[in-house]
């Protein structure tokens, strides 16, 4: 079992506030740090400091850490050319020494389009089909020879096809609810898939739906990893947990449920072992508030120590 840190930068959280959350998560021993992939607030709010770019913030990162994987859960394909994003990442995995992952989606927030000028077309799967298809293509094209890609949206023609990356493969994450294709391309490009936000017998159907994929075309259901990210409010007790919902715009006794992940160590612990027996062997504890450091320590203190490994 793995376990990471994922957060949310856009909902107010400079560069410096997003590298002491990581540095904390990698003393405290998390295995991985990721980020969304986000251009503006979602909800009511101060919007201060405004957005960070989740591959500007990962280069940075990238230097000012040394064993925490990093990578964005995810990026989504409106955002940047294929080549470009390739380009990118490599080169972010470079400067990593080999700890970057690519988590990629069709995008979904039109809001943050319009604000910032982003087209939005109203069908993205095939964008993301081929954005898959185009990254993984390029990274595996062997040094020397030349990548060529003829789509309904990206065309590429004589591409060097470099940097390579530093890792052999970089991880690649598709996650999503689409019952038919997202299981599809998980099943042909991935090396994770991801469920977020949903309950276990919901996490139990989407696993077996993306093993049946890979049992299509020929692939091993266990050669890929399933991971589940879930929103996580953690402490020692309910005061202290009201006071980090109500710091999120949320309500302890709303955020209890099948869904979400709450409580003390024992409750996470047994939350975990049910995960972990629905076939997830990464989670990812989702924690907004990146200023309550005091939230992270508790979490890498009290309760990575008896997680299941």
């Amino acid at each position: 079992m793995e376990y990471c840190i994922f957060t949310e930068p856009q909902q107010g959280f400079s560069y410096g506030e997003q590298r002491a959350f990581a540095q904390a998560a990698e003393q405290l021993g998390f295995d991985g740090f990721f980020r969304s992939d986000h251009y503006l607030r979602m909800g009511a709010g101060d919007p201060l400091p405004g957005p960070t770019d989740a591959w500007t913030t990962l280069a940075g990162l990238a230097r000012e850490t040394s064993r925490i994987r990093l990578g964005t859960l995810v990026s989504s394909v409106t955002y940047r050319q294929p080549g470009i994003l390739a380009i990118q990442v490599a080169q972010v995995d470079e400067m990593s020494d080999g700890r970057v992952e690519l988590g990629l989606g069709t995008g979904w927030f039109a809001e943050e389009h319009s604000a910032y000028s982003i087209p939005f077309p109203a069908k993205r799967f095939g964008m993301l089909e081929e954005q898959l298809a185009v990254i993984t293509g390029l990274w595996q094209t062997p040094v020397g020879d030349s990548f060529d890609f003829a789509g309904e949206h990206y065309t590429l023609t004589d591409s060097p096809a470099l940097p390579k990356p530093v890792q052999e493969r970089i991880p690649v994450i598709v996650g999503g609810n689409g019952p038919t294709r997202t299981p599809a391309l998980a099943a042909r490009f991935a090396t994770e898939f991801n469920v977020g936000f949903q309950p276990e017998d919901v996490i139990a159907e989407r696993y077996t739906v993306v093993g049946a994929a890979c049992e299509r075309i020929g692939r091993d259901p266990e050669s890929l990893k399933y991971s589940i990210a879930l929103p996580t409010i953690a402490g020692d007790s309910d005061a202290v947990m009201a006071r980090r919902a109500e710091a999120i715009g949320d309500d302890l006794a709303r955020f209890r449920g099948d869904t979400n992940i709450t409580g003390g160590r024992d409750e996470i612990v047994e939350k975990v072992e049910r995960l972990r027996a629905l076939g997830a062997r990464r989670v990812y504890f989702q924690l907004v508030d990146q200023r309550d450091l005091a939230h992270l320590e508790f979490l890498g203190t009290e309760v990575l120590p008896a997680l299941p490994r």
